[in-house]
């Protein structure tokens, strides 16, 4: 069926409001980000004026236990959100896909003039987000900004089961290797989380123009 006299008008206007979607999505990822980082740099600033107060006694386990898990849990809502905000960005991406798929059926002679990807599937959106036609590499997840605050949330989870063993009486070795054991579970199951969230978006998508 040929498109009406308004479809590129209409086209258009939807592109620029998935353009602003996106933009949206950029700025409160952004926002999130230099909030965790805020709280995380002032739980740490804290943590050394008490520890300087209290002489790393009983206060300062106290104080540490009270504050870290609060930051903790502002990082991991962080990683959730920044998670959903992938998800919707994934979304709008495919919209603009579809979009560039009518552009190139009203205009085919104009595709040697796109980067970006005309196919609305998994691998089409990838192209079109990085601007690579392969998949990325296994460790692009540490890149990005949720594997970046799912790091430092990590190193949090140590140091919250390091400063509980050292307040019950551990020892150092003990201490260092609870603390590690802490960050390598959080870790992982931040891992997990990631790789779900994933393969749901993937599992969602109604593909109507496969690459």
């Amino acid at each position: 069926m040929e498109p009406g006299p308004h479809a590129l008008q209409i086209l258009s206007t939807e592109h620029w409001s998935l353009l602003s979607a996106r933009s949206l999505g950029y700025t409160e990822s952004l926002n999130r980000v230099s909030m965790f980082i805020a709280a995380l740099s002032s739980a740490v600033v804290a943590l050394a004026l008490v520890a300087q107060a209290t002489d790393f006694g009983t206060g300062f386990h106290a104080f540490a236990l009270v504050l870290l898990p609060v930051v903790w849990f502002l990082g991991l809502v962080t990683i959730v959100r920044l998670g959903q905000v992938n998800r919707e960005d994934a979304v709008w991406m495919q919209g603009m896909n579809r979009i560039r798929h009518a552009y190139l059926e009203i205009a085919p002679e104009l595709e040697p003039y796109f980067v970006t990807s005309r196919h609305d599937d998994p691998r089409g959106v990838l192209t079109s987000a990085m601007a690579v036609p392969e998949l990325p590499s296994p460790l692009q997840g540490f890149v990005s900004a949720p594997g970046v605050v799912a790091v430092l949330d990590s190193v949090v989870a140590g140091t919250i089961a390091g400063i509980a063993a050292l307040a019950s009486g551990a020892g150092t070795g003990l201490t260092l290797g609870l603390g590690g054991v802490g960050f390598v579970l959080c870790l992982a199951g931040f891992g997990m989380f990631a790789g779900r969230a994933i393969a749901a978006a993937q599992r969602s998508f109604v593909v109507r123009f496969p690459s």
